[in-house]
């Protein structure tokens, strides 16, 4: 029985659409009910239910064999995982926004709000730049707004509440979405399990592209 750790959530409703058409189904998740754990069997497979940040935790430390996180997670948190597939779900882009008028002098410390500090410092370490982590975890676009950053690093999907809040992106850092990711013993013991998964996955992705 492979463990399987899906982020609830939307993308996680989706994400198991996927595994269902690739023959690793299990009924009783639609179901309405409270349950977090669910198996199957027949396919050889339980999943269960976690807040998205704290899949690869599950797939780190053994809990889930197998699971899926948002390519920002991946990066913030830099679990020891196998990164296996990217599956083209969630796509959305990592990306640097202030206020529309904002131009970077670049003669005083840029003040930086965030949810992703880790992201955030490695982006601009690349480009040399110094900077003052803000480290929030919500409503970020307040941020410049009230003058208690000059930019914000977050993720961007349509960018309608940048648009709404009178900001702008800047400069786009990466793409991201979510990826097929493994504990690496299970990967090294279940390698015929997990690898028939991925497989199957990968066709649909393909097809869905």
């Amino acid at each position: 029985m492979l463990n399987i750790a899906l982020p609830k959530g939307r993308l996680g409703e989706t994400v198991y659409d996927l595994f269902e058409r690739a023959g690793f189904d299990c009924p009783s998740i639609r179901e309405k009910s409270r349950k977090l754990i669910f198996e199957n069997e027949k396919t050889g497979v339980r999943f269960f239910w976690v807040k998205p940040s704290d899949v690869p935790i599950y797939v780190e430390r053994g809990a889930a064999d197998l699971g899926v996180a948002g390519k920002d997670i991946i990066l913030e948190y830099a679990p020891d995982v196998y990164e296996l597939l990217d599956l083209g779900l969630g796509k959305c882009r990592m990306a640097v926004a202030a206020k529309k008028d904002f131009h970077d002098e670049n003669t005083k410390t840029l003040r930086v709000a965030t949810k992703f500090p880790n992201i955030a410092s490695t982006y601009y370490e690349g480009i040399g730049r110094d900077i003052d982590i803000i480290k929030l975890n919500g409503s970020i676009e307040l941020a410049p707004i009230l003058g208690l950053s000059d930019v914000i690093v977050d993720i961007v999907e349509t960018g309608t509440t940048l648009r709404e809040n009178d900001l702008e992106v800047k400069a786009n850092i990466l793409p991201i979405s979510a990826r097929l990711i493994a504990n690496k013993s299970s990967f090294r013991f279940a390698a015929d399990e997990i690898g028939a998964i991925t497989e199957k996955m990968k066709e649909l992705v393909k097809t869905d592209d």
